[in-house]
């Protein structure tokens, strides 16, 4: 290092510079820190820190440096102390400004102008020899409200026994965050399909049921109809060992177009039972679903009784062809998975087992445009890659 200074008065200039070299033996540096949740964020303090120098070395070189080597040879002491007071004094208000950056941490993003991720910390993160783990709410609401809070789960999260994947990074999503998902889009959104048209077009017609509903067809013969299908409560998901299992309840009134008027003639009840098979779409959890099996119940009838097991049938035919595909084709956009910007999913592996699917990956360097929720992820990963740094420091130290 280069060391020079310089002194003026009225009577006369002194100025002085030359090179040093610094040599320090034996520096050791001890930190003890404590991460806890708090209110729903982390709160990160020093309970020990400390730095010891055995000796420090500084031998200067050019202009006078005879004269001052006396005079940092007889401080040496001194200076030795300065330099642990200082090291310590930095790592301390280091440890304060990642505390600060922990505080800041949103409590939730959001994903669109439905559905908000609750990302709020819950307990203290756990910390082992190779890994930190931190355990978040995850569940979805509507934006500024907190009404699915009453699903989360606190124990849900349990360490489950059985041969996990060694990969860098560990998801583990309990069935209740799917279930927040439909009970948000359930409540802020009327689920409905009109449907009129149908791949086989004779079902958009009366002349198609006559033999089904003959009722219907000597009533409307040859008339064009509609079905009208909506979701009577929250769709149920169960994570099971083979993927995720999907019930949903819903009625479907069987409407007939009589020129500019639509008549409602009957109304039928559906148990649907669906299957969900998820998978890794880029950085986004996806995943396509299945219709298993149907159960109609008549609700209503304007036309007499129906041969409900016909009926069933046909409806059964009609979800498959017409409500599974386009339901599909939305699941396929996915929801995105918690990765810092500038990164993509690698080797990915899906397990699910006991109420939760886990997603085991690695990671790797991509290019990407930034978006609010990348950029959030960002200043999570910073704070814990920082706090890695010191946790790896410190252990070294001791």
């Amino acid at each position: 290092m280069d060391w020079w200074y310089s002194y003026s008065s009225w009577l006369f200039d002194i100025s002085d510079n030359g090179d040093a070299s610094i040599q320090v033996e034996c520096m050791e540096v001890g930190v003890t820190l404590v991460l806890n949740g708090q209110e729903g964020t982390l709160k990160l303090s020093v309970m020990e820190c400390g730095c010891y120098v055995k000796d420090i070395s500084i031998k200067l070189d050019g202009g006078a440096s005879w004269l001052y080597q006396g005079l940092v040879d007889a401080f040496d002491g001194q200076i030795v102390s300065a330099v642990e007071d200082n090291i310590s004094k930095k790592i301390r208000e280091g440890i304060m400004k990642l505390d600060s950056l922990l505080q800041s941490l949103p409590k939730q993003i959001a994903l669109d102008d439905i559905a908000a991720l609750n990302v709020t910390f819950v307990g203290n993160p756990v910390l082992s020899n190779s890994s930190i783990e931190f355990q978040m709410n995850g569940l979805f609401m509507a934006p500024n409200d907190d009404f699915a809070s009453s699903l989360y789960n606190k124990g849900s999260l349990d360490h489950v026994p059985f041969n996990a994947p060694a990969k860098m990074i560990e998801i583990s999503l309990h069935e209740n965050v799917f279930s927040s998902v439909s009970l948000v889009f359930f409540n802020e959104i009327y689920v409905q399909w009109v449907i009129n048209k149908t791949p086989d077009q004779s079902l958009s017609n009366t002349a198609g049921w006559k033999y089904i509903v003959p009722q219907l067809y000597k009533q409307s013969p040859n008339e064009d109809m509609e079905l009208n299908i909506y979701v009577s409560s929250p769709p149920i998901m169960t994570v099971v060992n083979n993927g995720i299992n999907i019930t949903v309840y819903s009625d479907v009134t069987i409407s007939v177009m009589d020129v500019d008027e639509v008549i409602p003639v009957a109304c039928i009840s559906l148990e649907n039972h669906a299957s969900c098979s998820p998978d890794i779409m880029i950085n986004k959890l996806a995943g396509t679903i299945k219709l298993n099996h149907v159960t109609a119940y008549l609700k209503w009838s304007k036309i007499g009784n129906l041969h409900m097991h016909l009926v069933q049938a046909i409806l059964s035919t009609i979800l498959k062809t017409v409500v599974v595909p386009y339901v599909n084709l939305h699941l396929w956009k996915g929801l995105p998975l918690p990765l810092p910007h500038g990164f993509t999913l690698h080797n990915s592996e899906i397990v699910s087992i006991n109420s939760r699917l886990m997603i085991f990956r690695d990671v790797a360097i991509a290019e990407q445009s930034p978006t609010s929720v990348s950029r959030v992820l960002d200043k999570i990963t910073i704070v814990v890659v920082s706090f890695l740094v010191c946790v790896i420091c410190a252990h070294y130290y001791d």
